[in-house]
């Protein structure tokens, strides 16, 4: 890798990286060492890829789908191994540089558990504050759909949370 790309990988790394291991927690069920386990084999990956990126769409866009990509593998290795335990989630999620916020709140990583993979990027995205057009595209779906889908995952979040 030239010094060029280096660059541009520390840059993405320093930016990205807490909104990596913050999606990387709602996969693991708010396992801390375990997310940054995985957003440290994510950054392997965009390493490698750095070279291969077209800018068809902002890095941002693209960490995400290796993110959601990465996490995803994750999990169904983790189901073959029937080691998931699902578990719920409150409104916000903490900020994800602010260490002892997401110790306190282990408890709201460990709520993403409780719904189905899609819808836990979904809520992840929403959490982490992006718009529906980039959860749409990131998602390859239509921005109607994306509404649609957060309207039904804070209905069914609501219902869980009620129940504990």
């Amino acid at each position: 890798m030239n010094s060029k790309n280096r660059k541009l990988f520390e840059k993405v790394y320093r930016d990205y990286f807490p909104m990596v291991r913050q999606m990387c927690l709602g996969f693991v069920n708010g396992d801390d060492d375990l997310a940054k386990d995985l957003a440290q084999e994510i950054f392997i990956i965009i390493w490698n890829k750095l070279d291969s990126f077209k800018g068809k769409s902002s890095h941002k866009t693209w960490i995400y789908r290796i993110t959601v990509n990465s996490c995803l593998q994750h999990l169904r290795k983790e189901k073959k191994k029937n080691e998931l335990s699902l578990t719920t989630i409150e409104h916000k999620l903490p900020d994800a540089s602010d260490e002892k916020e997401i110790i306190d709140n282990k408890g709201l990583y460990q709520a993403i558990g409780k719904l189905n993979a899609i819808d836990r990027l979904v809520i992840m995205m929403v959490l982490d504050g992006l718009d529906h057009e980039s959860i749409s595209e990131v998602m390859g779906i239509k921005e109607t759909n994306v509404r649609v889908k957060i309207h039904r995952i804070k209905k069914r979040l609501k219902k869980i949370l009620e129940n504990e």
